[in-house]
């Protein structure tokens, strides 16, 4: 089945309104499945560390950052965790809606600047949550950012090779060790190139500990310039409203 039948089906199946504030598409625009309100009302994620783009403290080097392996150059998100980009995560990873990853792409490419080169590598998902969900919301993502940013794509340089729990209730420490060793990557000469970018791709960017562990993976296996991409970033708890 072709891409446009897919999209035609989708959008059959799909409602014809915002997904999140759930008001009707505007007539212009009746594929478009977050409205200009709601694009409008998540922040940019801007400034920061220079690496990891993260507040920094008022004393000191950045630390969240800190423990990430030396492969790992720079991460970049393109909004903080709002309500509203809660809620199109939560329909892209949960409900079905594989094609809130074009419009989660459409931030991405208004918000974070162009890498300029590389290959983009969804980080996987493991073989019970992928039957489960029947879709990678990841590898979603980095197909429609390739196109918008006419780079190549890579689905398998980058394997889980165990499965993990959900590292939505675990805390920092929890969620490190819950990674720990759960990629493997293809080294550098089985893609005939050493010295690409591999940017690392993903939804939402919490403490950081999945990106970091696929990024050790790919060091271990030869690599020496990886960058990460994500569409979220949880907002820091002294930052959060009380």
């Amino acid at each position: 089945m072709s891409v446009a039948v897919l999209r035609a089906v989708e959008r059959f199946v799909l409602p014809n309104a915002c997904v999140v504030c759930e008001r009707h598409a505007h007539g212009s625009a009746p594929d478009e499945l977050v409205c200009h309100l709601c694009r409008a009302r998540m922040q940019a994620v801007v400034g920061g560390c220079p690496r990891c783009a993260q507040p920094v403290p008022p004393i000191g080097p950045c630390r969240f950052c800190a423990a990430w392996p030396a492969a790992l150059r720079w991460a970049r998100s393109a909004v903080w965790l709002s309500d509203e980009a809660k809620d199109i995560v939560h329909h892209l990873k949960y409900e079905g809606y594989r094609a809130l990853a074009r419009a989660v792409a459409d931030v991405i490419e208004r918000r974070v600047l162009h890498p300029g080169c590389g290959v983009l590598v969804p980080v996987p998902l493991g073989a019970r949550r992928m039957r489960a969900r029947g879709y990678n919301q990841a590898a979603e993502i980095a197909r429609a950012l390739a196109e918008r940013w006419s780079l190549p794509l890579s689905e398998w340089l980058v394997r889980r090779s165990r499965e993990t729990r959900s590292q939505t209730a675990l805390a920092p420490d929890a969620r490190e060790r819950n990674v720990q060793q759960a990629f493997t990557a293809a080294r550098p000469e089985r893609v005939g190139e050493r010295e690409v970018q591999v940017i690392l791709i993903d939804d939402v960017l919490t403490t950081g500990a999945t990106l970091a562990a696929a990024a050790r993976s790919l060091e271990s296996a030869g690599w020496s310039d990886v960058a990460a991409v994500t569409f979220a970033r949880a907002v820091p708890f002294e930052h959060r409203a009380v």
